[in-house]
């Protein structure tokens, strides 16, 4: 099972991701004001070191990226920007890890402490070593959001990679779990290898050649350094979110079959429901948008991972009846329940 989607309010992150997608789309004569349109950033944020964006303003600017790009392979020209410096601190242990054994297991491990736009999996099967992705920006396969996060971190892995093993670095193989888009070319230019489509993982393999190449610059004591300080910031993400994180987080902590009204949330929380209301204003949301949120990643979740009948996931989600969740879902995702399932 997947982990648990990371806080999108918190803005804890560094705006690397977003500034890349920026300048590929300003070489395409786009300017930035229109990719970081409604993110409540501008140029200038970009450039200040003490800049730190959510999810949220991430997911803003890629679908901004969607709707405003001349050439569909931005996300992957934008991934090659990600070299190994914007990755800061996660970055340097990566450099400094004295084997490759042990990059791959802290790359793995403390992915979530850079911000990352897809969760990671290291896996070796029948000789042959793979890192599998699932996009983290959307819970649903068909939004195009989706194949742009993958597109960029399929892009950024060779660009990191390539940093720490040598330009000459490549994959043998990438396999993406949806259809080939119309810009399907452009991956083999970019990426360098041959690409599979309609595969039942999203997937970057690894030639044999690569499997003991070991990082240019080991160094115990960097790494045992950098490694601590990742592990402090994320041992100190869920309480970075303030209260939309907290209001999510009790949501999951209570399922299944318990979402409560708001005056009940407030109450677990030992806050007034106009506290509690107010609060959630000032971070840009409400109870029901957070609710809904959640909702609609855990019916996607179930949709995609169990047999669960429709009649039993609305049950599960606390609706009255299987026909209000059809219309919430259909709201959501453009898609009835089974139509998705089927898809």
């Amino acid at each position: 099972m997947r982990r648990p989607p990371p806080d999108v309010e918190p803005c804890i992150h560094t705006p690397q991701r977003i500034a890349a997608v920026a300048a590929v789309l300003a070489e395409d004569g786009v300017a930035p004001a229109q990719t970081l349109a409604h993110s409540g950033l501008d140029a200038s944020a970009l450039r200040a070191p003490e800049t730190r964006v959510s999810y949220r303003q991430i997911a803003t600017v890629f679908r901004n990226a969607l709707r405003l790009a001349r050439d569909p392979a931005v996300a992957l020209r934008a991934g090659a920007h990600m070299r190994l410096t914007a990755y800061g601190l996660y970055g340097y242990a990566l450099l400094s890890s004295t084997t490759q054994a042990e990059a791959m297991e802290f790359a793995v491990k403390y992915n979530r402490a850079m911000g990352p736009v897809a969760d990671i999996t290291h896996v070796i099967e029948q000789g042959v070593e793979s890192f599998r992705y699932d996009a983290l920006l959307t819970p649903d396969s068909a939004d195009p959001l989706h194949r742009f996060a993958l597109e960029f971190t399929f892009s950024a892995h060779l660009s990191l990679s390539r940093d720490l093993f040598g330009p000459s670095f490549s994959f043998e193989e990438v396999r993406a779990a949806y259809p080939a888009p119309d810009h399907a070319p452009a991956y083999g230019q970019v990426l360098g290898c041959p690409v599979r489509f309609d595969q039942p993982f999203n997937e970057l393999r690894i030639g044999a050649e690569w499997h003991q190449r070991q990082p240019r610059l080991p160094d115990a004591a960097t790494h045992g350094m950098a490694r601590e300080l990742c592990g402090q910031f994320l041992a100190e993400l869920p309480h970075s979110g303030g209260i939309a994180s907290t209001v999510r987080r009790t949501l999951v902590e209570q399922m299944p079959w318990r979402f409560p009204r708001i005056d009940t949330m407030a109450q677990t929380l030992a806050l007034e429901p106009r506290t509690l209301r107010r609060k959630l204003e000032a971070q840009g949301t409400s109870y029901r948008e957070i609710l809904a949120e959640v909702r609609r990643t855990l019916a996607i979740e179930y949709l995609r991972k169990t047999r669960m009948t429709t009649e039993e996931i609305a049950s599960r989600l606390g609706y009255s009846d299987s026909a209000n969740f059809r219309h919430a879902f259909v709201r959501w995702t453009g898609k009835a329940p089974h139509e998705y399932r089927r898809g």
